[in-house]
């Protein structure tokens, strides 16, 4: 990101630089998938350059597996955003990660360390080998001495999906030494922390979410150094994991608003995180310090009653949108992990997870007071409660916004 430039208006001219120059504002939609070259020899020559080294091919586009010029724009842009040398995108956050994991795989590095909590199909993803990856779970104490000679990657999410626990990035990033450390991004986006600068060398976003944040586009994206975007750009060639041109067009968009509706989202957040833990129908409530629009709370009553009750707030997966939605991770995005693994990660069969939207907090407040159901008498008995850590309405930069909090004990998102 340069230096000079405040976040936010990163968030809007990213990727944009070049259009006032060619007589445009909004970015064109770059919807070819071949490009005609009369120059056969040259075009061997940039295709053997891509074969050897990932980069981007040098002059007019080649083939749309290769690259697109309106995606490049987004992959640009998410790269200053996060503070890295590039950015590599994908069809999903999904296919990023298989990515990931089989440059590592390609060079015998086919172990992988990782930290529960993750999104439930990463964990799977890991758990059943499918990409013929071993994994160990530890705890972030235990990263450095889960390390083999053939240890690949270290993986964490934080804050995590869907218990909102956090790591501390940078002492996690000692522990690897000079593995390679991938940090799950999704839940904080580069608002609210840049996990690069606190020594992670791969960054990545279900960019489905709050990079898209309109609930409307399907994406992953890696940021990362040049030297590893080079092999994921050579897998994704090999795959065919690309990103749909109008799906970064959606992204590029997207990331215009991004700080204006993580800030906005994030203070409804903390104020309905506020009532919740006050709440006695409420048992718990998991809020991380680095803020953000996440909330998971546990109930005294049925969780599947409180989905079926929302009339404002949508009963759905996934994340990030402009309108609240909320889901029983048990059930759903962390049906997927064994029951053992899920409940020892802190995945409770009474835990609701609600990403927080952009509709006034006193409507939303109401439908959540209906839903939660009549409140217990008094004198019922105690409830325990997880106050709300400080920071809770933070808008600190990603540097000041690095500090874990206290620990709280597949299918879509």
């Amino acid at each position: 990101m340069d230096s000079t430039r405040a976040l936010a208006t990163e968030a809007v001219h990213a990727g944009r630089d070049d259009l006032a120059r060619q007589g445009l504002h909004a970015p064109p939609i770059d919807l070819s998938t071949t490009y005609p070259s009369y120059d056969s020899r040259g075009e061997a020559a940039r295709i053997d350059a891509f074969a050897t080294t990932g980069a981007e091919p040098e002059g007019p586009p080649v083939y749309g597996r290769l690259g697109n010029p309106t995606v490049a724009r987004f992959e640009t842009a998410l790269a200053r955003l996060e503070g890295t040398e590039s950015a590599v995108a994908f069809a999903s956050g999904m296919a990023a990660l298989s990515a990931v994991l089989l440059v590592r795989a390609s060079m015998g590095l086919r172990h992988v360390v990782a930290v529960r909590p993750l999104y439930g199909c990463s964990d799977h993803l890991l758990t059943a080998g499918l990409l013929g990856t071993e994994v160990t779970w530890t705890d972030p104490a235990g990263i450095t001495d889960a390390l083999r000679p053939d240890t690949g990657l270290v993986m964490v999410e934080t804050p995590a999906n869907p218990t909102l626990a956090e790591v501390d990035l940078r002492a996690v990033a000692h522990s690897c030494g000079s593995v390679p450390l991938l940090v799950d991004n999704t839940f904080a986006t580069p608002v609210l922390q840049r996990p690069a600068g606190q020594g992670a060398r791969l960054v990545l976003h279900s960019a489905t979410k709050y990079l898209g944040g309109h609930g409307d586009v399907l994406a992953g994206v890696v940021a990362c150094d040049e030297e590893f975007a080079g092999r994921l750009r050579q897998i994704r060639f090999a795959t065919g994991g690309v990103l749909h041109p109008l799906a970064g067009y959606l992204l590029l968009r997207g990331l215009a608003t991004l700080p204006v509706r993580v800030h906005a989202a994030s203070a409804t957040a903390a104020e309905l995180t506020r009532r919740l833990t006050a709440d006695p129908r409420v048992t718990r409530v998991h809020y991380p310090r680095v803020g953000g629009a996440m909330i998971a709370f546990e109930t005294t009553t049925d969780p599947h009653e409180v989905i079926s009750a929302v009339r404002l707030i949508t009963p759905a997966v996934s994340l990030g949108s402009v309108d609240t939605l909320i889901q029983h991770p048990a059930s759903i995005s962390h049906r997927i992990v064994d029951e053992k693994d899920r409940r020892h990660a802190g995945v409770s069969d009474h835990l609701l997870r609600m990403s927080v939207g952009l509709e006034d907090v006193e409507d939303l407040w109401l439908d959540l007071n209906q839903a939660l159901g009549q409140r217990p008498v008094r004198g019922a008995g105690p409830c325990r409660h997880a106050a709300p850590p400080r920071g809770a309405t933070s808008h600190n930069s990603p540097a000041d916004a690095t500090q874990p909090g206290p620990p709280t004990a597949p299918r879509p998102a």
